[in-house]
């Protein structure tokens, strides 16, 4: 069982991978309601890795690798920023909750962390639901070579075991 320590550690990694990449993607997305989308994710993300930070004292750990490449890979298979939107929205978010809900349940009695932990949660389905309605006005995908790479990105998740979360330690 991973420390309260170790799974602050891999919660603040995973938010820095989504604020470092949507950040630095933003400006290159070509689709006007993804740039604002991913600008506001990034923000929201990295106010979790700052607040994750204080918590374990100014130590933050590098991006998690796995999600730092997958949301990366989302953007050049797609630069508009749909299949971003998709792997936040269908992927990534998803199993960053059950992480999140994973977390909640292992924390032995530190107040300060399960406070962090419900906030991320709190954030996490929020970002889900904008990206929903940011997408909402889009045009359908109807492609099979994207909806393939869209699989390729989950199989990449799940043969680096995160299919079902993105576990609780590095």
């Amino acid at each position: 069982m991973p420390s309260n320590l170790e799974i602050a550690e891999h919660l603040s990694s995973c938010y820095q991978a989504i604020y470092a990449v949507l950040g630095d993607a933003a400006p290159r997305l070509e689709s006007d309601a993804f740039v604002v989308r991913a600008h506001e994710m990034s923000r929201a993300f990295g106010a979790l890795a700052l607040e994750m930070r204080g918590y374990l004292d100014d130590e933050a750990p590098g991006p998690m690798p796995v999600l730092e490449g997958i949301l990366e890979s989302s953007i050049a298979l797609d630069p508009s920023g749909a299949m971003t939107m998709y792997a936040m929205a269908m992927l990534v978010g998803p199993r960053l909750l059950v992480s999140l809900l994973d977390a909640r349940a292992v924390v032995a009695n530190d107040g300060p962390l399960l406070a962090l932990l419900n906030h991320g949660s709190e954030v996490c389905v929020s970002e889900i639901r904008r990206v929903g309605e940011s997408a909402r006005d889009q045009v359908p995908i109807d492609d099979e070579v994207w909806q393939a790479a869209a699989r390729d990105l989950a199989a990449t998740l799940e043969a680096a075991g995160k299919a079902e979360s993105m576990g609780l330690s590095r």
